[in-house]
């Protein structure tokens, strides 16, 4: 049984905040489904995002070569990559695991209707979620945040090796 049900990481960009859910995750052993996102590198420089879900598929979901009317910065955004295979892992999970691992819930994402509908539903499960969702204000974001059964926490610089620790306390019974 879980104490708390939907717990989502906030904090700035870079902070940590993947890590520490992949360390949570590796804690509770088998049984997540969902995504995690990744920076792709190139030449030491950052060339965009990519998705790869936890049963193993990987696609590229922002790239400043991407031609696309969904931009964010220097970065055109696949929607049909966020539509496939994010929110495509967040159903799979709904049906077949026991935790949803969400990935993060923010800009790039959020162009796809279908993965704002897949989020939902999976907060609205008896499912436990364990994500990441992007600090700044943003109206989906913001009443994902407000939500009673969101348990949001904030990682930081400083307590960001300890967070594994207290989110795995804050699951479990």
């Amino acid at each position: 049984m879980f104490r708390h049900k939907n717990i989502l990481l906030t904090g700035r960009p870079g902070v940590g905040k993947t890590t520490a859910l992949m360390a949570i995750i590796q804690q509770l052993g088998p049984g997540a489904g969902g995504f995690y996102t990744a920076e792709v590198r190139s030449g030491g420089d950052r060339s965009g995002f990519e998705i790869l879900t936890l049963s193993g598929e990987h696609r590229v979901m922002a790239s400043k070569t991407i031609k696309s009317a969904q931009k964010v910065g220097s970065y055109g955004v696949d929607v049909d990559a966020v539509d496939r295979l994010a929110a495509g892992s967040i159903d799979e999970a709904l049906k077949s695991c026991e935790i949803i691992v969400i990935d993060e819930i923010g800009k790039m994402e959020l162009f796809s209707d279908r993965f704002r509908a897949s989020v939902i539903s999976a907060l609205d499960s008896e499912k436990p979620v364990l994500g990441v969702i992007m600090e700044r204000s943003h109206p989906f974001a913001d009443a994902i945040k407000a939500r009673s059964d969101v348990k949001l926490v904030e990682v930081t610089l400083e307590n960001r090796n300890t967070i594994p620790g207290v989110a795995k306390k804050l699951i479990e019974k």
